[in-house]
């Protein structure tokens, strides 16, 4: 009998073990993933809300604020996954020369850890983007 009682317990420690291991893995591949695909979307919204007209007319870069967030949030809701909430917030937005920084904050809801209190695990990642131009291609005067 006390055999049976050990087996009934490793069974047990094992879908323990399995369920810590799968919230982790929720965890890591999240933060990779959420970076990644923020870069990304920053990248080509910044390259979508480049001014060419003043860039015609004076030879440097500048993007517009408001065609900026509007192309981020819509990359952004195009490949973000729908099960998960997300807060998404724009700081030092430069026209000129352009810079962005844009933070994003993952929620992963709450996690009851004792009977009295429950733990929150939000991810947050933090990116600056600065588009340049090379200057081999600007024509000299």
């Amino acid at each position: 009998m006390k055999e049976a009682y050990w087996g009934y317990w490793l069974i047990l420690l094992g879908i323990f073990v399995i369920v810590i291991m799968m919230l982790i893995n929720s965890l890591t591949t999240t933060t990779t993933k959420d970076y990644y695909m923020i870069k990304e979307v920053t990248e080509a919204a910044m390259v979508d809300a480049v001014d060419y007209g003043y860039y015609r007319d004076y030879g440097e870069l500048r993007i517009n604020k408001e065609k900026f967030v509007e192309n981020f949030l819509r990359r952004f809701s195009e490949t973000a996954n729908g099960n998960k909430t997300y807060d998404i917030d724009f700081y030092d937005l430069y026209e000129a020369p352009p810079k962005v920084s844009v933070k994003v904050t993952t929620k992963t809801g709450n996690f009851q850890v004792t009977t009295d209190s429950s733990a929150n695990y939000d991810i947050v990642n933090k990116i600056d983007a600065v588009l340049e131009m090379n200057e081999s291609s600007q024509e000299e005067e």
